[in-house]
């Protein structure tokens, strides 16, 4: 046990130390080549700030991940590293999204070509037999037949790409709530004893570090503030995504059942998803195309209500620690289905509630 914790914690200080390194670098790199996320009538910042914080992300991760594994192969008498064919196609995966990502933030893309490498990365995973097939009795299903598990599973990996990506519109959210998920997860893995995959998550969690010292704190005069871009949400979200549809696949040879995989899975991305499905609703019902971007996610409801952006960072990371308290009360109490209704009446009242506040202050609780 000892050995696995402390190869995971080198994983993570590993991921630390090369985001420290690169995000500078990328920094300067930006500034040459006059890479910047420029200020529009729908972003909050007013200045140019470089926009590829997230090309530190995969390599950081992977060099950490590859490093830490292959010193416990080398440590661990008898233990080898087997590839299956999941984690060949994860790794496709990722990097078709990095790239995408990457080519966004440098060349622009427009939305239909993003969602077709969304679309082709998370087609991937039914081909690797890697899907949903059991819903642990969320609306009384549970087990499902592999066609309708492998649609689902494509459909809920480019949702949560797109969830991570959309909720990126302040500094250090969409970082932030990955994190949090990133936990979940580490604990949920750890638990069951399956150290692999926390030292993979170990890695993601170490190159969020640098990355949200620069987001949050850095100086736009000194060059030191830097956005995730693309490359960054996009790649958060597919990892996220495979990890967590991993975890409610049921297959006997990985973990045993459980039970709580569908509430944990809503519960560590909550308010993400949850705030995707509003703006698509608020969209619908004042007639407006539901693609179309505008400034009416939560950071924005927040900031119009009277909130700094630190101030409505800290609100929503709060939000979503409550979100996780209640469920995980509520787990051995109600069925999943209920406890999931109860949040999405919670997170009505939240936005009923920060309605009031915005017409109070100015009138306009939808915004273009």
């Amino acid at each position: 046990m000892l050995t696995y914790i402390l190869i995971t914690l080198s994983a993570f200080f590993m991921s630390v130390v090369s985001g420290f390194i690169m995000i500078p670098q990328i920094l300067r790199f930006c500034e040459k080549r006059k890479l910047y996320d420029t200020p529009n009538a729908r972003k909050l910042h007013k200045n140019n700030i470089p926009r590829l914080g997230g090309v530190s992300f995969m390599p950081s991760m992977f060099i950490a991940t590859i490093t830490a594994l292959l010193v416990w192969m080398n440590t661990s008498q008898g233990w080898k590293i087997c590839i299956s064919p999941w984690s060949i196609f994860f790794v496709v995966g990722v990097i078709v999204i990095y790239a995408t990502g990457v080519i966004d933030d440098v060349l622009g893309l427009c939305a239909r070509s993003k969602l077709f490498m969304q679309i082709i990365a998370a087609t991937l995973l039914p081909i690797s037999n890697l899907y949903i097939n059991n819903l642990y009795g969320f609306l009384g299903i549970y087990e499902i037949p592999p066609l309708v598990g492998a649609v689902l599973t494509i459909g809920v990996l480019v949702f949560i790409m797109n969830a991570i990506n959309l909720i990126d519109g302040i500094d250090g959210l969409s970082a932030s709530l990955t994190l949090i998920a990133l936990s979940g997860l580490f604990f949920i893995f750890q638990r069951k004893n399956i150290w692999v995959y926390c030292i993979l998550i170990a890695g993601l969690m170490g190159v969020l570090i640098p990355f949200l010292y620069h987001n949050i704190w850095g100086k736009q005069e000194k060059n030191h503030k830097i956005f995730m871009g693309d490359s960054g949400s996009l790649t958060l979200g597919y990892i996220l995504g495979v990890l967590l549809i991993k975890f409610c696949m049921y297959n006997p040879h990985v973990m045993p059942y459980q039970k709580g995989a569908t509430l944990l899975s809503v519960t560590l991305l909550l308010v993400p998803t949850f705030d995707v499905f509003r703006v698509i609703i608020v969209r619908i019902l004042h007639h407006k195309a539901i693609f179309r971007p505008d400034k009416n996610h939560i950071h924005h409801k927040l900031m119009r209500a009277g909130l700094t952006q630190h101030q409505a960072l800290i609100n929503i990371i709060a939000l979503s620690l409550i979100f996780i308290i209640i469920n995980l009360s509520l787990f051995n109490q109600l069925l999943v289905t209920w406890i999931i209704a109860i949040d999405i009446i919670i997170y009505i009242a939240f936005h009923y509630t920060l309605d009031i506040f915005i017409r109070r202050k100015c009138g306009l609780p939808f915004t273009e």
